[in-house]
């Protein structure tokens, strides 16, 4: 595609371009490269909006594929709206001359490449033969998260939690899972996710099997919580140690000490600690939505 102007993409041409087996050896690339120190990447500018409780975050990028910014605007109260909670646009740049290359929208990117890089994380961590896997949590990350693990393990049940039982009950019966409460989800669970909009624990530690994988995707502000302190005791992985210890409320009020950066163990870095209970503690990072969006800003170049 030859021509001076830039892409505009929505989101169901995002869709069309971006397949999740391709988006997870990719985030494993973008990690290793960010903990490599091959990436600038300032932490997450945020302002708050407040009423009605929501922030905007400005998450710039350069990696070794790409320049970029990403929009974001998380809205709790949007859930009682019908509409998502999550919304963002995706600026590509051409890094050689400041072009704007795309403008796309980055609510499926947002949703994808989290779960893409828990399935990284979970690949590495998790053990090879695990049957159970749990998700506490019913919105889009749940269900994405649902669809990626099952790319990289095998599970014989899913067990589902969510604040609201109707919506639990029903993201069950769309995947083939079973709705059970929160404690009973995640007892006999080889692998966990959680990401719910709480900002308070939902996940004790005394309910975690030993040898367990957790991936935490929710509570994203210093002061949010999704996992209580027994959890947080366990081997801690994050995407970013600059951006935990400032925006994880799981990290900062629980005193935690973090093992190493996920891009860390990916390259062999830093010891797995497989054997033991793990949690991977994501916050996202633009490096990540950089590299999603050059997959499809590519796919749609090579089909033009």
């Amino acid at each position: 595609m030859k021509t001076n102007r830039p892409l505009f993409l929505d989101e169901e041409q995002v869709r069309k371009h971006l397949r999740m087996e391709e988006l997870i050896p990719a985030m494993e690339k973008a990690l290793i490269d960010f903990s490599a120190g091959k990436v600038t990447q300032p932490v997450r500018s945020v302002i708050n909006v407040d009423p009605p409780g929501g922030f905007l975050g400005l998450m710039p990028a350069l990696t070794p594929d790409g320049l970029g910014l990403k929009a974001v605007t998380f809205y709790p109260s949007n859930a009682q709206r019908g509409i998502p909670t999550h919304m963002a646009t995706i600026l590509l740049v051409d890094p050689g001359t400041g072009r704007p290359l795309a403008v796309m929208d980055g609510r499926l990117i947002t949703e994808m490449r989290t779960a893409a890089v828990s399935a990284a994380a979970t690949k590495l961590l998790a053990s090879p033969d695990v049957k159970i896997l749990a998700i506490l949590g019913s919105g889009v990350q749940a269900r994405s998260h649902a669809e990626a693990l099952r790319l990289i393990r095998d599970f014989n049940e899913i067990h589902i939690w969510s604040p609201t039982r109707e919506h639990a009950e029903r993201f069950a019966r769309e995947i083939g899972a079973k709705a059970m409460s929160g404690e009973e989800a995640v007892r006999e669970a080889d692998v966990v996710v959680t990401a719910t909009n709480s900002k308070t624990s939902i996940l004790r530690g005394a309910w975690l099997k030993p040898g367990c994988h957790v991936n935490a995707v929710g509570a994203c502000r210093p002061d949010w919580r999704e996992l209580d302190d027994d959890a947080m005791a366990n081997v801690v992985f994050v995407d970013s140690r600059e951006g935990a210890l400032k925006e994880s409320g799981d990290i900062i009020l629980s005193g935690a000490a973090i093992h190493a950066e996920l891009g860390e163990a990916l390259a062999g870095k830093v010891p797995s600690r497989a054997s033991e209970t793990t949690i991977f503690k994501s916050l996202g990072m633009a490096v990540e939505d950089i590299a999603a969006a050059i997959l499809v800003y590519r796919s749609v170049v090579t089909e033009n």
